[in-house]
């Protein structure tokens, strides 16, 4: 038995113990299970009580349960929803029970989803969309994942698909049915102008910069300098909480320390290196080597020095923040501690513009965040609103629009490469959608033409 065709089932709700429990069940037997196990078929989409029974008729849990014929359903098959209490015995009991049904396995990581876009209840960018959504951190992250859900690149792709296959029934009439007096003479001129308007709007999207992409991935801050500076001092404020061992030791940090933070609806992560310099220390020159390395790749680097003020060491291309800490142990008095938010934002003697703070006591740590934030916005623009949230989808609207050039090159010279052109592109957006399906073309010209009547 092929296994799109067994039914499933797994655990569909958060981890256990929990007040409630959601176990969803899928395929062809999914009626029959709940059948057995409740004791009857409900009515379709009403919640209705009842009390588990396992093979032997020993009760596993008095639960709620729900029925979705297909297909009206999320995976377009029979399914059947288990709300039981969320004990860990309540639940192994009832995938034992679950398990003893012939055909009837745990679902692989996906697979519900997988069903359902096998089964044409989304494409394959809807699909990205939920993944994203289920795993976005961030309320911006959330907003742009429940676009995409609702099919804002989806919907494009799919206008622009059939697009090019009208354009392509054009150029496919003009070569195989000159000869039908239904069929335009001139076929060429108008498929050109379809195929010139569609690759401007798909150029357009993909001129934006990727930023609804780095949205997805959030902002890289790195936090660099020299050891024993204040960097994990400086992290553990920003997280509002321990996560890297502060002490006055230097070269405590080896290796790299990470942690999510969410400012102002932008996923931004924090990365504590370890402190830059010269040592014989094999250890802890991997630690420098990694947080150079990590500072390269970020998006803005923390440089952060003590009262002395080092100039940054780092001669990568990215920006660079001077940060100058333990302002406190510049302003013993009370008076001093006072105006130290005054201080929050300095310039260098070099002209180099940086801020003065106390990782340890939070001075200049909300100008700080404020000016990060500032970052944010500035950097991910309009990214919110854009269509493009994944490699693979760039990739793929980038083919669509080289084929697209390509065909309307070598049109005028050429109808069968122009055409062959367009099949590529329709085919690159089939893939972006997961829906490819060659036969549609000559639905077209069936359709407009009347051709074969």
């Amino acid at each position: 038995m092929h296994p799109s065709e067994q039914t499933i089932f797994a655990l569909s709700s958060g981890r256990t113990p929990s007040a409630i429990a959601l176990v969803r069940v899928s395929g062809p037997r999914a009626g029959a299970v709940l059948t057995s196990l409740a004791g009857k078929l409900p009515l379709p989409r009403v919640a209705t009580r009842a009390v588990l029974r396992d093979s032997e008729a020993q009760p596993v849990d008095d639960a709620v349960v729900l029925w979705f014929p297909g297909p009206a359903s999320a995976t377009g098959e029979d399914v059947a929803e288990f709300h039981v209490h969320g004990g860990r015995a309540v639940l192994a009991s009832l995938f034992v029970a679950l398990s003893a049904f012939d055909d009837v396995r745990a679902a692989e990581p996906g697979e519900f989803t997988r069903r359902g876009f096998e089964n044409g209840k989304l494409d394959l960018t809807e699909a990205e969309a939920l993944d994203d959504l289920i795993h976005a951190d961030t309320d911006r992250q959330r907003r742009q994942a429940l676009r995409q859900l609702k099919g804002l690149l989806g919907d494009r792709a799919r206008d622009w698909r059939a697009r090019i296959i009208e354009a392509s029934a054009l150029i496919e009439a003009g070569i195989d049915f000159s000869d039908e007096g239904d069929v335009p003479v001139e076929l060429i001129a108008p498929a050109r102008a379809k195929m010139k308007t569609l690759l401007g709007e798909i150029q357009q999207v993909l001129s934006a910069q990727g930023k609804a992409e780095r949205l997805r991935e959030g902002l890289v801050v790195a936090i660099a300098g020299p050891p024993n500076v204040g960097k994990s001092t400086l992290i553990n404020q920003l997280a509002r909480r321990e996560v890297a061992i502060v002490s006055p030791h230097a070269g405590t940090t080896r290796d790299v320390i990470e942690v999510q933070l969410d400012l102002d609806g932008y996923p931004v992560t924090v990365v504590d290196t370890a402190g830059i310099r010269d040592t014989d220390d094999p250890v802890e020159q991997e630690g420098v080597r990694r947080a150079q390395a990590r500072a390269a790749e970020a998006d803005l680097v923390l440089w952060l020095s003590d009262m002395s003020g080092t100039k940054h060491g780092y001669g990568g291309a990215t920006q660079v923040w001077m940060l100058r800490n333990k302002i406190d142990l510049e302003h013993q008095n009370a008076d001093a501690a006072d105006s130290s938010g005054s201080l929050a934002e300095l310039q260098r003697a070099d002209g180099e513009s940086g801020f003065a703070i106390s990782a340890s006591r939070g001075d200049g740590i909300p100008e700080l965040v404020s000016a990060l934030v500032a970052f944010a916005q500035d950097f991910f623009g309009a990214g919110e609103g854009g269509l493009i949230t994944r490699q693979r989808q760039r990739q793929l609207l980038q083919q669509t629009a080289e084929s697209l050039r390509r065909s309307i090159s070598v049109a005028d010279t050429s109808e069968e490469l122009a055409a062959e052109e367009l099949r590529v592109a329709a085919q690159a957006l089939g893939r972006l959608l997961g829906r490819v399906d060659v036969e549609d073309i000559l639905d077209v010209i069936f359709r407009e033409f009347c051709i074969g009547k």
